[in-house]
């Protein structure tokens, strides 16, 4: 789907090492600042039951889950909105995410330096904060001035659009993040403070409680906060499933913190999950939520959704009940649904279409 979420927050928090447990592709997660410099970039796999479950009944030759895209974005500081320690180029890195994953430093190590000279997770905050604040108002700024000379044409919607970018103006100006307005987002105005965001707090092993310290703040945001172990969690990565599962149940853990991360991400960026069962492969697709069928049958390929006649569904639940798409069709259970039907998560979808 080409949607990301870009894991920020300040040098050595551990944005690194929570990457790497996340893709296990093994980045640089050095003990020195910007040792990240471009983006790493991963395609995380999502944990899903229904999935296999789905599986275990149609018995496929092939099963592929869905996927969700992470970017490692290298450390912001302070003056990063004026340049300090490359800041403009990460910033852009930044502008190019949908939504963020805040990593705050809240375990204490003295092997691991902070920028700061102590682990301070309200203060390391602020610090990101007020850099996205001041890198929006410098965008804002050079969008009022064109505006402004757009008002000469007489046209209305300059006279709104100025209107607008003052009210942005004035709540960053006060420290408040656009995403904690009401207010409208003008479409092509990328501003980073619109960006919904998790908070991660990078906890020592067994201290997770440690995490509340950052629980208001997430509040204030809407925003979900998750504490994680990210030096323990890249442990459990680097072992094979039965020695995981056999590691997390001496730790008392149903599951990798991590796959707690990935849920939080799909419900940052308001996704679904619907699943196709045809030929060879059963198949799980990513969709944001209030999809119409049309558009989701493009998913899988754009001449279903030109030539789209009608969706054959049924629950996913249902189906492992029953046992079979065509015992679901016997039994009634099946919807036939037409253009303007909005899939459901966990639907499970037969397209029918024209070539």
């Amino acid at each position: 789907m080409g949607l990301e979420i870009g894991i920020i927050g300040l040098p050595n928090v551990g944005k690194s090492t929570l990457f790497n447990a996340l893709t296990r592709l093994d980045v640089p997660a050095a003990n020195y600042p910007f040792c990240t410099i471009e983006p790493n970039r991963g395609s995380i796999p999502i944990p899903d039951e229904r999935l296999l479950k789905i599986a275990e009944v149609v018995q496929p030759e092939i099963v592929t889950g869905a996927a969700i895209e992470f970017v490692d974005i290298a450390g912001l500081v302070a003056g990063a909105s004026r340049g300090e320690g490359l800041g403009n180029q990460f910033l852009a890195h930044i502008r190019q995410v949908d939504a963020l994953a805040h990593v705050v430093r809240v375990f204490s190590d003295d092997n691991v330096v902070t920028v700061s000279g102590k682990v301070d997770p309200l203060g390391d905050a602020d610090v990101i904060d007020l850099e996205l604040a001041l890198a929006d108002l410098q965008t804002i700024e050079k969008r009022m001035e064109r505006t402004t000379r757009m008002l000469k044409t007489g046209e209305r919607i300059y006279k709104e659009e100025l209107e607008l970018l003052e009210e942005y103006q004035s709540y960053l100006e006060k420290g408040v993040p656009l995403r904690r307005t009401n207010l409208p987002q003008i479409a092509d105005l990328p501003l980073l403070t619109f960006k919904p965001v998790m908070y991660i707090a990078n906890v020592a092993e067994g201290r997770e409680d440690e995490a509340e310290i950052l629980a208001e703040r997430a509040a204030a945001d809407g925003a979900e906060l998750i504490p994680v172990c990210a030096a323990l969690e890249a442990e459990i990565a680097q072992l094979g499933p039965e020695e995981g599962r056999a590691f997390l149940q001496e730790l008392g853990m149903d599951e990798p913190a991590l796959h707690k991360v990935i849920a939080a991400g799909l419900r940052l960026l308001n996704l679904i999950t619907f699943y196709t069962i045809k030929g060879p492969e059963t198949r799980a697709w990513l969709l944001p939520r209030d999809t119409p069928a049309p558009r989701g049958a493009g998913q899988i390929h754009s001449d279903m959704e030109r030539g789209f006649i009608r969706a054959e569904v049924v629950p996913w639940n249902v189906l492992v009940e029953e046992g079979s798409f065509a015992a679901c069709r016997e039994k009634g259970l099946l919807q036939v649904e037409g253009k303007d039907y909005l899939i459901q998560d966990g639907d499970v979808i037969l397209f029918r279409f024209n070539v």
